[in-house]
This record gives C-alpha cells, structure tokens and sequence, in this order.
C-alpha cells in the first residue's frame, strides 16, 4: 500500500500554471496563458506562446529543466517494491515450507529487503531534490523572465496561478516512509535466516553442556556410592579391627572374676 501511494502520487501528476501578460496596447495583450506540465517532467519539452506586445506577433517559448531521471527512477522502485511485496505475500501464505527449505527463502527475502531500503533512500533523496528543482523551474515569477515582453517596463506580467504541488510532497513524504517501513523488516527478515537461529543456538548448546558435564563429573559419580570410600562399609564397618576388638571387651570382666 505504501509503494503503490508513492508510485501513484507521483506518476499520475499533472499540474498547471497561468501567467499574465499585459501589454501597452491592450489589444496584444494575454492574460490567461496555460502552461501545463506532468510527469515524467521533461519541463524542456513544454512549450507554449506569449505575446511579444509588437504588433500580433507571439513567441514561442519552452521551460527549463529535465528532471524525469529522478522521477522515473522514484516510480520504478516504487513499482518494483510493490511487484515483490506482492509476490512475497503470496509466498508467505502458500509456500511456506518452499520459503523455508535449506534457508534459502529467508536469506533471498532478507538481501532483497536490505537492497529495496537502500534504494528508496537513494530514490527519495533524488526525488526530494528533483522536486524542488521543479518547483523553481514551474514557478510562475521564475517563467516570467523567459517572456521578452516582461523586460520592458511598459508591459505588466503578473503571476495568475501557480501549480499545486500537495501531491508530489506526499509523493516524497510516502518515499520515506517506504524506507522506514522497509529498514525495520530487516530485523523481522533476519530473525527467519539462519544467521539468527544459529546466533541463539550457540549460548544454549553450552548452558545444556555445562550441566551435563558437571553431572557426570566426580560429584555426582558414585565416587561416594557403592564405590566410593566413605559409602562403602570398608573394613571400618564389616571386618574392622575395630570391630573384632569385642573380644576385647568380652573378656576384660571375665578374667577379672577369674582372678578374684
């Protein structure tokens, strides 16, 4: 929707302006003279006739400029960003399972969508300043210094109407825009890639391998089970010295009642 707004507001332009020119003799003068230009802006290729204030005699005259590279430049990205989302959505929806085979989709999506932010930066910029070359070119006191009859003191011109440009502002407004919208689905493009699951692989592959390791280490071993020297009865507990001292023990208070 964005792409076709800028494409639109700038391809479908077409705008007029209107001069006056009142001569010392009022039957050579014109005071409605139309020029009207559209886009692609080729302002050279725009002529139109103004008064000489000579007799009947008229001038042909032309405006100044060529600004239709950043103009179709502007549109065709416009164009093309539009083609793409359009096909892109359709294969998010239907051919997910494509998109997503050997990671191939996301890294096509996300070098494209890289490269379509770069270039509405590029065109916007171009067109922003193509725009107010246009506005210089198309003003309606700047076209008046083209007219001959405008040099002369006698002669009145005045500005009736200038074009109205609302349309290729928002033109440049929604150019913009379209780099801000594409810009941050970069990050929404990168986390499908493979570069972003493999960047959160790598810190849980260790914390599960941390815990694993430390389980299997002498602690958790049956170092202290059936093994182990302080679970295991030993001789300290069945066969002890320790232990077969009873007789030790026993016979103590018998030879004792003996020799009394």
């Amino acid at each position: 929707l964005f792409a076709i707004f800028a494409f639109a507001t700038c391809g479908g332009y077409s705008g007029e302006l209107r001069l006056s020119v009142d001569c010392a003799n009022k039957s050579e003068s014109d005071l409605s003279i139309d020029i009207a230009f559209a886009y692609p802006f080729r302002l050279h290729q725009v002529n139109f006739e103004a008064p000489t204030c000579e007799g009947k005699r008229q001038e042909t005259l032309a405006l100044i400029g060529d600004f239709s590279s950043s103009a179709e430049f502007f549109v065709t990205i416009a164009v093309f960003a539009f083609l793409y989302s359009l096909a892109a959505t359709v294969v998010y929806i239907f051919f997910q399972n494509k998109y997503r085979e050997n990671n191939r989709g996301p890294l096509i999506d996300f070098i494209v969508t890289v490269v379509f932010s770069f270039l509405w930066l590029v065109s916007s910029s171009a067109w922003a300043k193509g725009l107010s070359d246009v506005k210089v070119a198309t003003d309606p006191d700047e076209v008046l210094l083209l007219i001959s009859a405008c040099k002369q003191q006698s002669n009145k011109c005045l500005p009736v109407r200038s074009p109205v440009m609302s349309s290729l502002n928002t033109s440049v407004v929604f150019g913009y825009l379209n780099f801000i919208l594409w810009a941050g689905n970069i990050w929404f493009v990168f986390k499908e890639t493979g570069w972003h699951s493999s960047g959160q692989r790598h810190p849980a592959d260790t914390m599960e391998k941390q815990p694993s390791g430390y389980n299997q280490g002498g602690y958790n071993q049956d170092s202290y089970g059936p093994s182990g020297g302080y679970n295991q009865p030993g001789s300290y507990g069945q066969v002890g010295e320790y232990g077969q001292s009873q007789s030790y023990g026993q016979s103590g208070p018998t030879s004792f009642a003996n020799q009394i």
